[in-house]
C-alpha cells in the first residue's frame, strides 16, 4: 500500500517550526509494518494545497494530512477537501455539540470561528478527538482515502494510534492483529545492538517477526512487530525473541514499553520506602527534573541541589567548613553523596559531578564524570569520561547517573563499562 503524508502550514513550510509530527507519523507507521512512499510540505494557500491533495489522490492509497484544522482564517483543510472531492461543507451536528461540551466543562464560552471546526465535507467519515477541539476526518480523493488530523502534537499521536494506525491496516488487507513490544537500553549503540542481535527475526520462522532500532541518545529504543490472527497467537511467536532480547542485552535493558528509565527508579524507590536527594554539576538539574515531576515523587524526591561551581555544592551540602573537597573526583563524589544524604534526611543520594575540559576549538569537548550513590550502609561510585559537543556530554551524564541509580536499586553492577565512553 503506498502512503502519503502532507503537512500543512506556513510556519512549519518556512522552517519557523521544526516538523516533528512528520518524522512521529513515518516512525509509527513504520512500527506496523507500513511505509511512507511520498512527504509533501504545503503552506496555507488555497491553490497550492488543492494540487497537492490531487496529487496525491492520484499516486497514493492512503494519505495523512497533518495541520489546518484550526478555527482561524489560515486552517483550510477542510474548505480544500471539499473542493478537491467535489462536495460542499456542511455542519457535523455531532461534533459542533462535542466542541460546546468541551467549553462548557471549562467554564468557557465557544467563540463563533470555533463552529468551522465543525464544517466537514459532505460524506466525510467524523474522527474523535477526545482532548481537543478539532476532529479529524476521512474522505476518498480520487482513489486515495485521506485521513485528516489535528496539527497539535499530542491530538496527533492519540488520533493515529487509537484510531488511523487500525484503519489503515484494514485498508492494507493485511494481518489487523498487530502487536508491538518495545526494549529501552543505555550503553550499546545502535550497530552493537544490531550485532548482538542477529538472528532473532529467524527465530520466528514464517517471517511475522520484526526487528528494528530507534536510535536518540543517549538512549536505544529496540522493537519486535509481530503480526498474526490475533493477540494471542502474537504473543506466542514474539515469547522466544523477547527472550533472547533479554538474554543478549542482560543489564543494559532498563525498561520495557511504556516504562521510563525515571519511572522505574521512582518506583524502586517507593516500593522500599526510600527517599531521594540529586546534586547535579554542569547538567542543568536535568536528573531531578526527570524524576522530581512524576506522579508519587512527592512522596520521594527529596532535594535537588544544582550548582557548577564545586564549592557552592560543598557548602549546601554542609562540607565547607568541616570536610571540604578540593576537585572533582571519586573521593569528592562519595563524600558530597554522603553529606547531602545526611542533610536532607534522605535515604539516597545520587551526586553527579562533571569537570569539563573544551578543546582549543570548542568543538571536541569532554567531561570527566564522577558520581556516588549514597545510603545509610554503604556508599557506590563509578568514573566515566564522555567526549562530544556540550549537548552530548550533558546528556550522557545525566543518563549515566540515572542508570547507575538503577542498577544500584536492581543490585546490578554500577561500573560495567558502555560503548559510549572513552578511556
Amino acid at each position: 500500500m503506498h502512503i502519503e503524508v502532507i503537512c500543512t502550514g506556513d510556519e512549519v513550510l518556512t522552517g519557523k517550526v521544526v516538523n516533528t509530527n512528520f518524522s512521529y507519523i513515518s516512525q509509527k507507521l513504520e512500527d506496523f509494518g507500513l511505509s511512507v512512499s511520498w512527504e509533501t510540505t504545503v503552506g496555507d494557500d488555497r491553490d497550492s494545497l488543492l494540487l497537492a491533495f490531487q496529487l496525491a489522490g492520484q499516486r497514493a492509497d492512503a494519505v495523512i494530512v497533518n495541520g489546518g484544522l484550526g478555527p482561524t482564517v489560515d486552517d483550510l483543510s477542510q474548505e480544500t477537501a471539499a473542493r478537491a472531492a467535489g462536495v460542499d461543507l456542511v455542519l457535523n451536528e455531532a461534533w459542533f455539540a462535542a466542541m460546546e461540551s468541551f467549553f462548557q466543562r471549562r467554564s468557557r464560552v465557544m467563540p463563533p470561528n470555533n463552529r468551522k471546526q465543525a464544517m466537514l465535507p459532505a460524506g466525510a467519515e467524523m474522527i474523535d478527538n477526545p482532548i481537543g477541539t478539532a476532529c479529524g476526518f476521512a474522505l476518498d480523493i480520487g482513489k486515495a482515502r485521506f485521513f485528516f488530523t489535528p496539527g497539535v502534537p499530542r491530538e496527533l499521536r492519540r488520533m493515529l494510534e487509537e484510531q488511523i494506525v487500525p484503519r489503515l491496516l484494514v485498508t492494507s488487507g493485511g494481518q489487523t492483529a498487530v502487536h508491538l513490544k518495545r526494549f529501552h537500553s543505555y550503553g550499546i549503540g545502535e550497530s552493537h545492538a544490531d550485532a548482538l542481535l542477529s538472528g532473532v527475526e529467524a527465530l520466528v520462522t514464517d517471517g511475522s517477526v520484526k526487528l528494528g532500532f530507534r536510535a536518540h541518545y543517549p538512549q536505544l529504543e529496540t522493537k519486535l512487530t509481530a503480526r498474526g490472527r490475533d493477540i494471542a497467537e502474537i504473543r506466542g511467536k514474539l515469547a522466544p525473541s523477547e527472550q533472547e532480547v533479554r538474554k543478549r542485552f542482560g543489564n543494559f535493558i532498563f525498561a520495557e514499553d511504556d516504562d521510563t528509565l525515571e519511572g522505574v527508579i521512582l518506583a524502586a524507590l517507593t516500593s522500599i520506602n526510600a527517599t531521594l536527594t540529586v546534586v547535579e554539576t554542569f547538567t542543568s538539574g536535568q536528573i531531578a527534573a526527570r524524576i522530581a515531576h512524576l506522579p508519587g515523587a512527592e512522596r520521594v524526591f527529596r532535594q535537588g541541589i544544582v550548582a557548577r561551581d564545586l564549592g557552592v555544592v560543598q557548602a549546601a551540602v554542609g562540607l565547607e567548613a568541616a570536610d571540604p573537597v578540593g576537585a572533582i573526583t571519586i573521593e569528592a563524589a562519595t563524600a558530597i553523596a554522603r553529606a547531602a544524604r545526611r542533610s536532607t534526611g534522605a535515604t539516597h543520594a545520587l551526586a553527579v559531578l562533571i569537570d569539563v575540559d573544551e578543546g582549543a576549538d570548542r568543538i571536541e569537548f569532554a567531561g570527566n564524570v564522577c558520581l556516588a550513590i549514597a545510603t545509610e550502609r554503604d556508599a557506590v561510585s563509578r568514573r566515566s569520561r564522555v567526549v562530544g559537543g556540550r549537548d552530548w556530554v550533558r546528556l550522557g551524564a545525566v543518563e549515566l547517573g540515572l542508570d547507575c541509580l538503577r542498577r544500584y536499586l536492581q543490585g546490578l553492577p554500577v561500573n560495567e563499562r558502555i560503548d559510549f565512553e572513552k578511556t
